[in-house]
């Protein structure tokens, strides 16, 4: 592992603690998808309504938001690989113990638990990757940490599926456990002397407050939540009902749209990355704002089957396009020296807060209004940030390697 010197002239490879990282979000990522099919299933087996079998999704949710702002204090007070491993192991103790539920409030509120490790493992995993990787490879990195994560949310579902015959309990158990394998894999991997040099215990703070004073962070702040509303919340949510309502097999219609989405991401994050370190972090923001915007807000108008799934693949390259050069740019505002974990926090949750409530309104749009108008409220919500990052993000990639807020 090597230290990001920004003042370095040539940019290094990708460091060591970064490709550890990757290999644990694919780890963490696969379990997610193992279980995330059977998960309502299981909960609907204690014989209680749909609605609280949802709920024990939803609470993962609430609980990676309302944990937030602890997580990031965390992070900035005892360092981010002691916050990192600790969110790792309460989300495998919590997953494992799903195993074993008699009751299904025993299931709501280990949920609720590994929410919080989540939100844990997800910020301090973001300012690892701000504090070990070099100014000029900050695309690229961020690229390779949501490919390992794409990839992972790709599979799981796959091996969940061919492997249903072993009953509801046995894939939390599972999950648990190769949670617990990826945990420990970080750990051994920086815990040598070298590794603890890397990532010493404590950097001084940025707080929010002198964020939200940066136009950039506000713009940020506003694509965040539109990737959680568009990307993460509307897109899960409504598509199948919109496929089932509109295409006669609308069950394999939707699937295929929500693969599509995840092809056109999983295509376009193996050279976002470095477009976002070579040309800037703004126009690839603004370039996948755009796409959003055009096809998640069309895609409502979509009357044949392929016309959505070309809808759904070019709205994931907009995704692919949009997240590494939110993190790079993210990244350049902290810099290596600091600890941001309360800025990332605030990202964090600002997006979980579109992921969230995006559901619930786009739902009512759809039921009083119609598809069109469901998916086009993603449209406009992307057309603002658009508008914002227009007339105020600023570039950042030269941020670092300039000194500044370092």
């Amino acid at each position: 592992m090597t230290t990001a010197d920004p003042s370095a002239g040539a940019a290094p490879k990708i460091p060591t603690t970064i490709w550890v990282l990757a290999a644990a979000a694919f780890i963490i990522a696969l379990g997610y998808g193992f279980i995330a099919p059977i998960l309502p299933q299981f909960t609907a087996s204690f014989g209680v309504s749909l609605a609280a079998a949802g709920a024990v999704v939803s609470v993962f949710a609430a609980a990676r938001l309302i944990g937030a702002p602890g997580a990031g204090l965390l992070v900035d007070r005892l360092g981010s690989r002691p916050v990192y491993l600790t969110g790792l192991f309460i989300v495998a103790a919590a997953t494992f113990l799903v195993a074993f539920a008699q009751a299904y409030w025993h299931i709501f509120a280990l949920r609720f638990i590994a929410g919080f490790g989540s939100t844990m493992f997800t910020l301090s995993a973001q300012a690892l990757i701000v504090r070990v990787t070099h100014p000029s490879i900050r695309g690229r990195a961020n690229a390779l940490y949501a490919s390992a994560f794409l990839l992972g949310n790709i599979i799981g579902p796959v091996i969940g599926a061919a492997l249903s015959f072993l009953g509801f309990r046995l894939p939390f158990a599972v999950y648990g456990m190769g949670v617990a394998v990826a945990a420990v894999m970080v750990w051994a991997a920086t815990s040598t002397p070298r590794g603890r040099a890397v990532l010493p215990a404590k950097l001084p703070p940025m707080h929010v407050r002198e964020a939200l004073a940066m136009p950039t962070y506000q713009s940020l702040l506003t694509s965040a939540f539109t990737n959680g509303w568009a990307n993460f919340g509307a897109r899960v949510s409504v598509l199948p009902l919109f496929a089932a309502a509109v295409f006669a097999n609308g069950g394999a219609a939707a699937g295929l749209a929500l693969t599509a989405y995840a092809l056109g991401t999983a295509v376009t994050l193996q050279f976002s990355g470095r477009l976002a370190d070579r040309h800037g972090r703004k126009p690839l923001v603004v370039s996948g704002l755009v796409a959003v915007a055009v096809f998640t807000g069309c895609m409502g108008f979509a009357t044949t089957f392929w016309s959505l799934i070309i809808a759904s693949a070019l709205a994931g390259v907009g995704g692919g396009l949009m997240n590494p050069a939110q993190q790079a740019a993210l990244a350049d505002i902290i810099g290596n020296r600091r600890s941001g974990g309360t800025v990332l926090s605030t990202f964090q949750m600002t997006q979980d807060a579109g992921a969230i409530f995006a559901p619930i309104v786009v739902g009512m749009l759809a039921e009083r209004y119609g598809f069109a108008a469901a998916f086009a409220s993603c449209g406009v919500i992307a057309a603002l940030s658009l508008v914002v990052w227009l007339t105020r993000g600023q570039e950042t990639r030269t941020l670092s390697t300039q000194g500044i807020k370092e």
